[in-house]
C-alpha cells in the first residue's frame, strides 16, 4: 500500500479542479504548487462525459472559460488554447459565444496537460475521506482510493459536482434498462439498434431533451417517447437581465441576502440553467414532430403532465406506470430501455456527508470563500465547489463563476497558510505504508 503526502489534494479533475489548478499555477507560491495533486477517477479529462455528443453547444460564453474573467492575459484562455491548436481563425469565422461541447472538453484537456508544476493523476476513484487529528485538532485530511492507496493532505478542495439522481421507482431496473444522463454516450452506444424498438426519455429539460433527440436520429426503427411533468417544453430564459444574475460580482449580493430572498431568487431564474432548453433544439424537436404529422408519421411523441409512478421490468420489457396530472388516470407505458434525464441530487455528495459525519458535525456549511465551516480547532481547510447554489447562488454549479471562484479560493489558502513543509502524517510503519512525497519539478 502506498501513501502520498501534499499540501493539498484537489479531488476531480472537472472545471472546477482546473480552474484552481491554473490559479494556484499563477497566484501561489512555488512551494505550495508544487505540492498540490489533482486526482480523478477516470484515465482521461472530458466536459459532461455521458452528453459529450458532437453537435452539442455550450450555452455559456467561451470569454467565461477557466481564466479570463480573473485574468484576461493568461496563457489558459480557450482564445489561447484556439490559438495553439492552429484553430483561431476557424473559430471566430463560425460566429458564435457558444462553442460546441467537444471543444470545450478538448479545451480542458489542453489546460491539464499544459500544467508545468500542478500534478494530475488519472484512475484514481476516492472511496473515503477522513479527518486526521492531532489531539483535539484537526491538521489534514487522509483520503482512501479503491486501489488501497492513500494521501494525506493538509487542504483539500472537493470538484466533484453533485450525486446523479435517479428516482425510487426505476432503481430496481436491470442496470442495462436504465440510463441516467451522466452515462448516456457509453451505455446507448452498446444497445443494437435494430433490436431497439421504444424508447422513454424521462424530464423536461436540456439533457432530456438532447438523449430524446441523439435517440431519435441513432435508432431510426425506434419510437421516442418523452415523459415530463411540466406541461411542455420551453426556451431558457437567457434574457440580458436574467443573465446579470451569472456574474461573479453577484456571488456577494446572493452570499449577503436573507433566506428568504434567496429562495426567491433561486426558484424564479431556475428556468436559467435547469428548466429549459436551447432555443436551437427545441425548435429542432419541434419541427421533426409537426413534419412526422404531415406524413402521417408518429415517431417522435411527448406525454406531458404525468408521473412515473412505477418501473418494472416484464420479460424483455420495461413496464412504466404513468399517472396524468390533470386527471389522476393510470395507464401502462411499455419500452425497451429509459433514459433519465432526471438531473442530480440536491444533498451535498456522499463522500462530503461522510467526512462531515466523521467530524461530528450537524450540518454541512461554507463561508464566502467555499471553505467548509469546521470546529474552532481545527487547521486543516476543506473547499466545496458546484455544491453551494444555496448560499452562492445558482452559477455555483456552472462555469460562468470558475475563474473568479478559483483565485478567491487560492486567495483564502495563502492567507491562512502556515509556512513550512506539510504536517507530518500517519505514521507509515504503523500501517506498513510507503511514504511518497510529490517530485519539486
Amino acid at each position: 500500500m502506498k501513501q502520498q503526502h501534499v499540501e493539498l489534494l484537489a479531488i476531480g479533475a472537472g472545471p472546477a479542479n482546473l480552474a484552481l489548478a491554473v490559479a494556484l499555477e499563477e497566484m501561489a507560491p512555488d512551494d505550495l504548487v508544487e505540492n498540490t495533486l489533482v486526482v480523478e477517477k477516470n484515465y482521461d479529462i472530458a466536459w459532461q462525459r455521458g452528453l459529450l455528443l458532437p453537435w452539442t453547444q455550450s450555452q455559456v460564453s467561451f470569454l467565461k472559460d477557466l481564466v479570463t474573467l480573473r485574468n484576461p492575459r493568461s496563457a489558459y484562455s480557450f482564445v489561447n488554447y484556439l490559438h495553439a491548436t492552429g484553430r483561431l481563425d476557424e473559430f471566430v469565422n463560425l460566429g458564435t459565444f457558444t462553442p460546441y461541447r467537444l471543444e470545450i472538453s478538448r479545451y480542458l484537456e489542453w489546460v491539464a496537460s499544459s500544467l508545468p508544476r500542478v500534478r494530475l493523476d488519472y484512475g484514481r476513484q476516492v472511496v473515503a475521506v477522513e479527518p486526521f487529528r492531532e489531539g483535539d485538532r484537526i491538521t489534514g485530511w487522509l483520503v482512501r482510493f479503491a486501489d488501497e492507496s492513500t494521501v494525506h493532505c493538509r487542504d483539500i478542495s472537493f470538484g466533484i459536482g453533485r450525486d446523479r439522481h435517479v428516482p425510487e421507482q426505476f432503481a430496481q431496473l436491470p442496470d442495462e434498462r436504465v440510463v441516467h444522463s451522466t452515462e448516456f454516450t457509453a451505455k446507448v452506444s452498446r444497445l443494437d439498434p435494430a433490436a431497439v424498438r421504444r424508447i422513454v426519455v424521462v424530464g423536461g429539460a436540456q439533457s432530456a431533451a438532447e438523449m430524446l433527440w441523439a435517440s431519435y436520429q441513432q435508432f431510426p426503427q425506434a419510437d421516442c417517447t418523452m415523459v415530463m411533468r411540466s406541461i411542455g417544453l420551453d426556451n431558457y430564459d437567457s434574457s440580458k437581465f436574467t443573465n446579470e444574475l451569472f456574474y461573479p460580482s453577484s456571488v456577494d449580493t446572493f452570499f449577503a441576502a436573507s433566506p428568504e430572498a434567496r429562495a426567491q431568487q433561486l426558484q424564479e431564474i431556475h428556468r436559467s440553467n435547469y428548466g429549459g432548453l436551447a432555443p436551437g433544439l427545441l425548435d429542432s424537436i419541434y419541427r421533426e414532430m409537426y413534419l412526422e404529422r404531415l406524413q402521417g408519421g408518429r415517431r417522435l411523441s411527448m406525454v406531458t403532465m404525468t408521473d412515473v409512478a412505477d418501473a418494472q421490468k416484464d420479460g424483455d420489457e420495461v413496464v412504466l406506470t404513468l399517472v396524468d396530472r390533470r386527471t389522476g388516470r393510470t395507464e401502462e407505458l411499455r419500452c425497451d430501455v429509459v433514459l433519465l434525464g432526471t438531473g442530480f441530487s440536491k444533498r451535498m455528495p456522499a463522500v462530503v456527508r461522510d467526512l462531515a459525519a466523521a467530524i461530528g458535525l450537524d450540518e454541512i456549511a461554507v463561508d464566502r470563500s467555499y471553505r467548509m465551516v469546521l470546529p474552532e480547532t481545527a487547521t486543516a481547510r476543506c473547499y466545496l465547489q458546484g455544491v453551494n447554489e444555496a448560499t452562492h447562488g445558482i452559477a455555483d454549479s456552472l462555469i460562468s463563476v470558475l475563474a473568479v471562484r478559483s483565485g478567491e479560493i487560492v486567495t483564502d489558502l495563502l492567507a491562512g497558510r502556515h509556512p513550512g513543509p506539510p504536517p507530518a502524517g500517519p505514521d507509515p510503519g504503523a500501517a506498513g505504508l510507503l511514504l511518497e512525497t510529490l517530485p519539486q519539478n
